[in-house]
């Protein structure tokens, strides 16, 4: 079974970074299940809060506009 990425890094998920945040999300911009993100629990709570944030303040986008024409 994997570490979560956040307890092997000993960080915390933050919307400054929006590039960690991108890792935990699908092409369509969907948040990943913990089964497939390999998160704790605790972290994937908080990880959740903080792309929801990123998206508010337009660091993330909330949707992919790659197919669409």
């Amino acid at each position: 079974m994997k570490k979560c990425y956040f307890c092997q890094t000993k960080t915390e998920p933050t919307f400054k970074e929006p590039t960690v945040l991108e890792k935990f999300l699908t092409p369509r911009k969907k948040i990943m299940a913990r089964d497939v993100s390999h998160l704790c629990a605790r972290h994937q709570r908080q990880l959740a809060k903080q792309i929801k944030y990123a998206r508010f303040l337009a660091l993330i986008p909330y949707v992919s506009y790659q197919g669409v024409k």
